[in-house]
């Protein structure tokens, strides 16, 4: 029987515990629904399995800090700021990256070949910030204490969204991972105005790379109608503020829904 805890607004122990194992997986709340974390290549085939997913489907990097996001994804001075701001507001956003040399080497040198299950064909990864603060609390932690990324996708059969409620994971998955952490009061907290019909169960994601998984360039103040430019590929909580956001750091920028991820 998979053990249920009640997320009290403090670092879970308990969910630490559980990831830094081998193979370690559990459930954790966030501000669109609940994600599975895990920390390694063990933990992953775990994820895969309990979510019965395709594998060519990249899991995310969650970030617990900024620091942490710089140390591991290539990003211009315009990208970074962009972040930035997103950190400072705390707006859920995830944007897809090529990995720093160094650091896609250090994923590497774990030797279990996780980097096969947290890229894509062209080497890219998500990397996610803001994404709700039980996992964030976890996330740094695992960073900063441990040296170790935190890997994620959301906790719901594939295809299928959670609707924010503990209960929405399913069966497979609850009865696959260690731990379930529940804050269904945190996650209703967080779009209070919608409906479990209305609200978003999914974050921004913007891609900065181009078809290739090359870094797009810089911009510049004064540029206009720059190709490649970053893409909205998927809406989602906050999306009105991040567009708003883009509009400010670049002057170009498109929307493309569900283009590639």
């Amino acid at each position: 029987m998979t053990k249920h805890i009640q997320w009290d607004g403090n670092l879970s122990q308990e969910g630490l515990e559980a990831i830094k194992k081998e193979g370690g997986v559990l459930v954790c709340p966030t501000k669109v629904g609940y994600i599975i974390m895990t920390a390694d290549k063990a933990g992953l085939e775990r994820k895969f399995e309990a979510k019965d997913r395709k594998r060519n489907k990249p899991g995310v990097v969650l970030c617990g800090s900024m620091e942490e996001l710089r140390d591991l994804a290539q990003m211009t001075p315009e990208i970074d700021a962009f972040y930035q701001t997103h950190w400072d507001e705390d707006i859920l956003l995830g944007c897809i990256l090529p990995w720093k040399p160094e650091a896609y080497a250090r994923l590497q040198a774990y030797g279990d070949g996780r980097e096969e299950l947290m890229t894509d064909v062209r080497g890219t990864s998500c990397f996610v910030i803001k994404f709700g603060v039980a996992g964030e609390q976890i996330a740094k932690e695992m960073w900063e204490k441990e040296g170790r990324m935190v890997y994620a996708s959301s906790a719901n059969p594939s295809g299928k969204g959670n609707r924010g409620k503990v209960e929405g994971i399913g069966e497979r998955i609850e009865s696959m991972v260690d731990l379930v952490i529940e804050a269904d009061d945190y996650v209703t907290s967080i779009q209070p105005d919608k409906t479990i019909e209305t609200r978003y169960e999914q974050g921004v994601m913007v891609s900065m790379v181009d078809t290739d998984g090359k870094l797009i360039p810089e911009q510049g103040p004064g540029s206009r109608s720059i190709e490649p430019c970053p893409v909205v590929i998927r809406k989602g909580l906050d999306i009105n503020k991040i567009m708003m956001h883009l509009s400010d750091h670049f002057n170009s920028w498109n929307f493309r829904q569900g283009e590639y991820y």
